[in-house]
């Protein structure tokens, strides 16, 4: 007789194991920034809160390095994200056209979490990146000065993880980030839809 506690083996979710790596920078001096690319690259804050904006460059970001997690967030809990005091946006736009972005979180007693940084697929290797992730940096370091009534940053901190791309953890490294955690995650092994059902070969 089976267990009735356990579900079927060909009803088991699968799951993946996923590291987690957490960064921090203590210091505006900590800031190693990259050289600017070549081109027409501009990066610009989004100062309207859109929830149909973000939800796109997260979607467009993260389709193929299987970001899940806010998927099913509804339209109201986006708002109250991005209408948050001192939540910005900064998004990368190459020759006119989205490429990125960095999400900026506010969090207590002056520290800031890049809650979010990515390129769209087709704008990786192109040496945006680096560049994209120093402004953004830069962008939380001197957050206070666009929000006179948050405390001046203190902390400026991120986590990456195993299913990110392959550059990323150099990429913090060289902005001057330090580890100070790493952690190990069991997460369900669900398909990502990217910015549209089947989009990267998912």
């Amino acid at each position: 007789m089976s267990n009735p506690a356990q579900p079927p083996a060909s009803e088991t979710m699968a799951t993946t194991e996923v590291t987690v790596w957490s960064l921090e920078q203590t210091s505006p001096a900590d800031l190693r920034p990259a050289a600017v690319p070549e081109g027409d690259l501009r990066i610009v804050r989004s100062e309207v809160p859109l929830p149909e904006f973000n939800r796109f460059l997260y979607t467009a970001v993260g389709g193929d390095i299987r970001w899940t997690d806010r998927l099913g967030m509804t339209y109201e809990q986006w708002r109250e994200e991005l209408e948050r005091p001192g939540a910005e946006t900064w998004v990368a736009y190459a020759s006119g056209t989205p490429a990125g972005y960095v999400q900026l979180d506010p969090q207590d007693d002056g520290v800031v979490e890049i809650l979010y940084f990515g390129l769209i697929p087709a704008f990786r290797g192109r040496r945006i990146g680096g560049h994209l992730l120093s402004y953004g940096v830069a962008r939380a370091w001197d957050l206070a000065e666009r929000w006179p009534d948050r405390p001046a940053t203190k902390r400026v901190w991120l986590h990456t993880c195993s299913k990110d791309g392959p550059y990323a953890m150099d990429n913090y490294l060289r902005r001057g980030f330090r580890l100070f955690d790493t952690k190990t995650e069991v997460e369900p092994d669900v398909a990502t839809p990217g910015p549209w059902p089947g989009a990267y070969g998912a």
